[in-house]
């Protein structure tokens, strides 16, 4: 059974979805709002599906349950993700994604997106897809495991899927140096990464949304 989801279409029989995976503590109603921000005219008719995590206990707040994509055990950002739980809401992003195909949309045509804890598990199941993605968005986010870990993961394919990255510079949450090392080990995997930074902390901007916009606009074009 998949996640449950909130669901907006921008057209009827959308040929595109994009997945978006919300923060910690968030829930799928959380970036809802940027759809009329983000959409633009000239789109194919979109899907944008944004799933509820699962609640589960988070260490790093007291062990109080919440919505969560994974454990947070410690603020360092090398020892942060717990990997089972990552690997968990991969496995809920997949089932999302065949969810999809089924109902006519392809791969090919399916970008998934995530902020911050979903841009971390957006960024590990991009890593584990043999059939590629249109395309990756991971917002004010970090690789979840190491260097080593991600190119023992990353499979043939996976880095054809176009990659885009932005942060805040004043990111008290997730340091604007994680984002850096994660875009520079998906770099040297071989993946085309975008990479852009705002005067902001951890949070989303209209120049931000602009950017993804025209970013997007590409791979509407490309497909």
């Amino acid at each position: 059974m998949t996640l449950d989801t909130v669901e907006h279409e921008t057209g009827a029989q959308p040929r595109w979805s994009v997945l978006w995976l919300h923060g910690l503590g968030a829930d799928g109603h959380d970036f809802a709002p940027i759809v009329p921000e983000l959409v633009r005219r000239e789109w194919p008719a979109l899907r944008f599906v944004f799933p509820h995590a699962p609640v589960r206990p988070v260490t790093i707040n007291g062990g109080m349950r919440m919505r969560a994509w994974y454990d947070i055990r410690d603020l360092d950002l090398a020892h942060r993700a717990d990997l089972e739980g990552v690997a968990a809401s991969v496995a809920e992003v997949e089932a999302l994604v065949a969810r999809e195909e089924a109902r006519g949309v392809p791969p090919e045509r399916q970008l998934l997106a995530g902020f911050s804890q979903g841009g971390a598990v957006t960024l590990a199941a991009g890593l584990v897809r043999a059939r590629p993605l249109a395309g990756l968005v991971a917002l004010s986010t970090y690789l979840p495991m190491g260097a080593s870990q991600a190119q023992a993961a990353c499979v043939p394919g996976a880095p054809a899927q176009p990659v885009f990255m932005a942060h805040g510079q004043f990111d008290p949450v997730v340091p604007q140096r994680g984002g850096e090392a994660a875009a520079q080990a998906l770099r040297a995997l071989g993946f085309g990464v975008e990479w852009r930074t705002y005067p902001m902390q951890h949070a989303v901007c209209a120049e931000e949304i602009r950017d993804l916009g025209d970013w997007m606009t590409a791979r509407f074009a490309a497909g």
